[in-house]
């Protein structure tokens, strides 16, 4: 698939919050057949989440060399140490997953379903027809979600689960905004301690029976420019004064725009997909492990490999 580059991933039976550490700046705190539809609330949920860990090989240098957005400049620094709220794509950001092929993948049709998730999320196509498309490959049955959550339990990007964490302690509003299923996407929250009503996401809709009716058509990330529907009701909402978005897709980059997301980070240390990184406002190689604050100078650590790292200052000429 061009366009994807996929880096080897190696699973490790773990939980994922003894992987890495993460400080982040303390001033953040600042239409017409009636059928049944079975309501999230209702559908069983496994007996535990507890996520798998996995080591990811960081993306290779040489990847990255086509970027001039590898380095944050003053202004991309000054907004992430002053971001009031941030929201968080889930497939291939927060989880190293994309949730609807894992399903389709279990279901037996992997294949066929990555090929459109593929091109859903280089922009190549619009997503709700990609959507509709995957989903009608293999109609999944609300019996066949509920195995699904049984026995593969997300897998949270390392390092992820750490920030997100020292983001909620200092004050800083975090949201999951998904083309994902709420149903897959409602433990993953638990795990990191989001609200659920911090969710945007689809839903996938079942019959009384349990058979699969399709997708709920009325929630704004069901479509092309729903995640910055989604971002701009969440800021008019609560009224933040600065908000990121923080993801690896098309349709994340579509949030930063006026009364949505002042900053858009393409997230690429699970896929990077070439069409949007280059425009991302800042394109880090993975994810930020250390970001320390102080009157005289702003220092960025951001993990290229194992013990290698980029450090920056405010007095840096970029």
């Amino acid at each position: 698939m061009e366009g994807l580059i996929s880096p080897r991933i190696s699973p490790v039976r773990a939980y994922c919050r003894q992987q890495y550490s993460c400080f982040v700046p303390k001033f953040i705190q600042t239409g017409t057949k009636r059928v049944s539809v079975s309501p999230i609330g209702m559908m069983k949920q496994p007996k535990s989440f507890n996520s798998v860990a996995a080591s990811v090989q960081p993306l290779e240098a040489s990847l990255m060399g086509g970027f001039d957005n590898t380095v944050p400049s003053k202004e991309v620094l000054e907004v992430w140490r002053n971001a009031k709220a941030v929201c968080f794509d889930v497939d291939s950001t927060v989880c190293l997953d994309e949730g609807i092929d894992e399903l389709a993948e279990f279901c037996g049709a992997g294949k066929a379903v990555a090929e459109w998730t593929a091109r859903a999320m280089n922009g190549s196509v619009p997503f709700e027809e990609a959507l509709a498309a995957r989903l009608s490959l293999f109609n999944p049955s609300l019996a066949q979600v509920q195995d699904f959550l049984e026995k593969r339990p997300p897998r949270i990007s390392p390092g992820l689960d750490e920030l997100i964490k020292q983001l909620r302690d200092n004050g800083t509003s975090v949201y999951l905004v998904s083309g994902g299923f709420r149903q897959m996407i409602n433990p993953v929250a638990s795990i990191l301690g989001i609200p659920l009503e911090n969710i945007f996401a689809n839903k996938l809709l079942f019959g009384s029976s349990g058979e699969f009716l399709g997708f709920d058509t009325n929630e704004p990330t069901s479509r092309s420019g729903g995640k910055a529907t989604a971002v701009q009701q969440i800021r008019k909402a609560h009224g933040y004064q600065s908000l990121i978005m923080i993801g690896d897709g098309a349709t994340d980059l579509e949030a930063r725009q006026p009364g949505g997301a002042d900053l858009f980070i393409c997230y690429g240390g699970v896929q990077l997909r070439e069409t949007v990184a280059a425009k991302a406002d800042w394109l880090p190689r993975d994810i930020m492990k250390e970001v320390e604050v102080s009157e005289e100078s702003v220092v960025v650590i951001v993990i290229v490999k194992a013990k290698e790292f980029l450090l920056f200052s405010r007095d840096s000429p970029f």
